[in-house]
């Protein structure tokens, strides 16, 4: 059984194309990864929440920020042992004012010392292209939905 997870994929209007926020993993072992290695804001889901619920804690305790619909679904992708469900949302924010929840890895490797870095380092809008290059090759699927629903009209 896969693990759940639920996010959001905010979006914007600037110009003729949307812009799509992704966040950037923290920790050490990111620290020199970009390209494929961002994600919409995202986590797993606890018993008894929603998927929904879940997407909107996520965000909250990954970048500090309320987000309030409407949300419009876009369905799930499989992420190595994961089942990501998302919704696209607009909302705009600011990624300067992110905050980001911590957690605690050991550092360096094997030492026995704990230390606590943030869940998530840095967050961006894009355009759909680097977005596209920026995310997770799984979650790609996100994108294209996302700027489909900008292209019927769905979104606003």
């Amino acid at each position: 059984m896969p693990i759940v997870s639920a996010g959001l994929l905010l979006t914007r209007r600037v110009g003729p194309l949307p812009e799509l926020l992704l966040v950037h993993p923290g920790g050490p072992f990111y620290t020199r990864r970009d390209d494929g290695w961002w994600s919409i804001p995202k986590g797993q889901v606890e018993p008894g929440e929603s998927l929904l619920e879940a997407a909107v804690r996520e965000v909250r305790e990954e970048t500090g920020w309320e987000v309030a619909g409407p949300f419009v679904p876009l369905g799930f992708v499989d992420q190595s042992k994961k089942r990501v469900h998302a919704w696209a949302v607009v909302h705009d924010v600011d990624p300067a004012t992110l905050v980001s929840n911590t957690v605690d890895l050991e550092w360096p490797p094997r030492s026995g010392v704990r230390l606590p870095f943030p869940e998530i380092d840095r967050a961006a809008w894009l355009d759909p292209i680097a977005a596209t290059q920026k995310i997770l090759p799984a979650q790609a699927p996100f994108l294209l939905r996302c700027v489909g629903l900008w292209a019927d009209g769905t979104l606003a």
